[in-house]
C-alpha cells in the first residue's frame, strides 16, 4: 500500500539508502520518467497510478513494492544514468508525444535502451543543442533558475536593431506576463535586410528568444542554440548525438 506519511526504516533497499519510502515525484524521476517538476504535472493531470489507483496528491509516498504507472506503463528505477547531447534539426518537437504526430527528438536517439526525455525544450522551428537524460535530479539542478546556466543562440533577425533596442533587450523586456532577466546581445554581422546576433539568456521560457526579438521589432528569421553552459556544438552535425562525458556532466552541475 502506498502511504501519505514518511516513515524511516533501517534496512537498505533498491533506492540505495536507509529509507524504504520516497515521494512519488522523486520515484518517477529515478525511473527516468520526467523531472520532479514535470512529474508533478503528470500527477495533477491524473496520468499516474499507484497500485492501480489514480493519484493526484503531491504528498503521496511510495515504497519499493508499490507498482507505479504513467499513462499505463509501469515505471521502474533506471539502472544506468544516461546523458546525451543532441543537435536538433528544425521540424522536430521536444516532447515524447503530441496530438499531430510530428516527429520527436526521441526518434533521433531510438537506439538508446533507457527511457530518456529532453531537458527543457527547443520549439519546432528552432535547431541546435539539447540534452536528453533519464536523471531527474540532474534535470532539476540544471533547469532551476537559481543556477543560471547560460544558453547561447545564433539568431538571424529582420533588419538591424538600434543601440536603444539592444539596450532594452539586455536589460529586461515585458513578455506575456513576466519581465525577462538581463541578457546578452551582440551583433555579429549585418546585411541590407537582416542581421546575425549572438544572444545569451539564463532562462528557458516558452519561445523566449523569439518573443524578445519580436518585442524590440526584429522578428527571428532563423534560430539555433549553439551552447549550453560550457558545452559547445563543436561540429556535431544536425540530427546527430553523442554521450556527454563525466567532466561535461560535472561542469553543468557546478
Amino acid at each position: 500500500m502506498f502511504m501519505i506519511e514518511l516513515i524511516i526504516c533501517g534496512s537498505k533497499n533498491m533506492f540505495g539508502n536507509r529509507n524504504d519510502y520516497m515521494r512519488l515525484q522523486k520515484y518517477m524521476a529515478l525511473c527516468g520518467a520526467a523531472s520532479r517538476r514535470k512529474a508533478e504535472e503528470y500527477i495533477r493531470a491524473g496520468r499516474v497510478t499507484v497500485n492501480s489507483s489514480v493519484v493526484r496528491d503531491m504528498g503521496i509516498i511510495v515504497e519499493d513494492k508499490d507498482i507505479v504507472t504513467l499513462d499505463g506503463k509501469v515505471l521502474k528505477p533506471e539502472k544506468e544514468k544516461v546523458y546525451i547531447l543532441l543537435n536538433k534539426p528544425q521540424g522536430y518537437i521536444s516532447t515524447a508525444n503530441e496530438q499531430f504526430g510530428r516527429p520527436s527528438v526521441l526518434d533521433l536517439v531510438g537506439e538508446i535502451n533507457e527511457r530518456i526525455y529532453p531537458v527543457g525544450r527547443l520549439d519546432y522551428d528552432t535547431s541546435g543543442l539539447m540534452i536528453l537524460t533519464n536523471d531527474g535530479d540532474f534535470t532539476n539542478k540544471i533547469t532551476h533558475p537559481s543556477n543560471k546556466i547560460e544558453k547561447i543562440y545564433e539568431a538571424k533577425l529582420r533588419q538591424v536593431p538600434t543601440k536603444d533596442e539592444i539596450y532594452a533587450f539586455k536589460n529586461g523586456l515585458k513578455i506575456d506576463d513576466y519581465i525577462t532577466s538581463k541578457a546578452e546581445f551582440e551583433i555579429v554581422r549585418t546585411e541590407d535586410s537582416f542581421s546575425i546576433a549572438k544572444i545569451t539568456i539564463h532562462e528557458g521560457r516558452n519561445r523566449q528568444v523569439r518573443k524578445m526579438c519580436e518585442a524590440i521589432g526584429h522578428p527571428v528569421l532563423g534560430l539555433k542554440r549553439v551552447q549550453i553552459g560550457s558545452i559547445l556544438i563543436n561540429g556535431l552535425s544536425e540530427g546527430k548525438w553523442r554521450h556527454l562525458n563525466k567532466s561535461e556532466v560535472s561542469s553543468l552541475l557546478k
